[in-house]
């Protein structure tokens, strides 16, 4: 692993899950209006505190349904009135309906390289996955917010039996230095004992607050939180915090585990080739023990919001529903 060395601290780590900015149910199709209110809540996050509400759209290319390139040097003016002074965030994004379908179609996630269609597969995710990333990434300049995507397989991440073996993180610092808000996503990269499989956006997430060290991290889902079992159950129930020991072991603390009765029980889609909620509990488990707190709240939202502004930070209010995992101290 290369050593990670910035110039200043990082405010906080995003992860933009997959089911909420995607439509699940729907083949490659992104949920445009939480994708715009999500990029909209990041750039009110990362403003530092200027008046002005004007923004300098970035995202100068052609897009469908848009006749005319509307964003051009001449529309700007004087430059000094758009505020591009964001304080340091990283985004992660999962891939939803773009990449999952082609992973377990072909089963990229179980390795075997040396197969056809888990080869074919893997050029498949990868064409998914980069896509989706390239459209996030134009959704958050279109904001203003200054954001570059890069590719973990590109960057040189690369896995041993699923757990990170190398990743490059040089480049992801040098752009978060140079005032860029990289944007990372799940990917399809090579693994030294299965051949290949899928890195989740949870893992890269995790690793990423190892080394950068953020002030706190914002889970985005499509749900309010975690619930102690699927949350379409109508007796599911939202724990709303959860403590970590030294050992990385969870437990719920609110509400206490007698009200609540019952075993919880996580569940994991079939098409989720990346171990769903399940991955997400214990990669941000593992987040909370090295005393970062981890917010798990529903996106495009006041809640998530509130989350990712860092309102949290001083006490958890009543009337905020979502999920605080939290380091035992």
């Amino acid at each position: 692993m290369e050593e990670t060395n910035l110039n200043q601290t990082i405010r906080c780590i995003v992860k933009l899950g997959g089911a909420a900015i995607t439509c699940k149910n729907e083949l490659e199709k992104i949920n445009e209006e939480n994708l715009e209110t999500v990029s909209s809540h990041l750039r009110q996050a990362m403003n530092l505190g200027s008046c002005s509400t004007q923004v300098m759209g970035m995202d100068w290319s052609k897009r469908d349904a848009v006749s005319d390139i509307s964003s051009s040097l001449c529309d700007f003016g004087d430059q000094c009135q758009f505020n591009v002074d964001f304080s340091r965030f990283v985004v992660v994004h999962g891939a939803g309906s773009f990449g999952h379908f082609q992973a377990s179609k072909s089963g990229v996630h179980k390795g075997g390289l040396n197969q056809p269609l888990v080869k074919a597969g893997f050029v498949a995710t990868r064409i998914s996955v980069t896509t989706l990333n390239l459209e996030i990434v134009r959704a958050l300049a279109r904001e203003g917010i200054p954001s570059i995507g890069m590719s973990p397989y590109s960057c040189g991440w690369s896995t041993s039996e699923r757990n990170v073996a190398s990743a490059d993180l040089s480049g992801v610092a040098k752009a978060i230095d140079s005032g860029f808000i990289p944007v990372l996503h799940g990917d399809a990269v090579l693994d030294e004992r299965l051949g290949c499989t899928i890195l989740s956006g949870d893992v890269i997430i995790r690793h990423l607050a190892e080394h950068l060290r953020p002030e706190y991290v914002v889970f985005l889902t499509d749900v309010s939180g975690v619930y102690d079992r699927p949350p379409t159950d109508p007796n599911a129930v939202l724990l709303r915090e959860i403590a970590v020991d030294e050992d990385g072991k969870w437990s719920v603390v609110k509400p206490t585990p007698q009200s609540l009765n019952k075993q919880v029980e996580i569940t994991v889609a079939a098409h989720d080739t990346t171990g769903g909620m399940v991955t997400k509990i214990s990669e941000a488990a593992m987040i909370a023990k090295l005393g970062i707190d981890v917010y798990i709240v529903k996106a495009a939202t006041s809640h998530s919001l509130r989350a990712l502004r860092g309102e949290l930070r001083h006490g958890i209010p009543d009337d905020w529903l979502g999920t605080v995992i939290q380091f035992s101290r």
